[in-house]
């Protein structure tokens, strides 16, 4: 397994802790469970900081998390999914010693009306995981 991936699967796995669901590259489904719903998206890498001697890769990977809620209590349940994530990655800024860093960013969210049924409201939440590899695949 390559560090990035280790990386991502310790993310995925502070996030599992969470009340709501949480699922990892998939598509919203569509029911949104009552504690709300958050969809771990790889994100993008970027170009990495090298150093030669050690060859190092310095990456500031930008993962985003899709958080969604729906509900007549939307926005206090909006709320409190955006607390408990940051407070699951506050938990542990390292995920466990597979990052030098997990910082997340602040969301942007957006109700979306569904025809039918109760409005969502969701945001895309950005998270830089800073990390080195050995080698520049990861």
């Amino acid at each position: 397994m390559t560090d990035r991936e280790a990386v991502l699967q310790a993310l995925f796995a502070a996030l599992s802790a969470l009340p709501a669901t949480v699922l990892r590259g998939e598509v919203v489904p569509e029911r949104v469970p009552a504690a709300g719903l958050v969809i771990l998206r790889d994100g993008d890498p970027g170009e990495p900081d090298v150093t030669l001697s050690p060859l190092e890769y310095h990456w500031r990977h930008r993962a985003e998390l899709e958080a969604v809620v729906q509900g007549a209590s939307r926005d206090a349940d909006f709320d409190d999914l955006c607390a408990a994530i940051a407070a699951a990655l506050a938990a542990d800024r390292t995920l466990g010693g597979a990052c030098d860093w997990a910082e997340p960013g602040p969301p942007r969210p957006v109700d979306l009306a569904v025809e039918g049924a109760a409005a969502l409201k969701a945001a895309v939440i950005p998270v830089t995981l800073h990390y080195t590899t050995a080698a520049a695949l990861g």
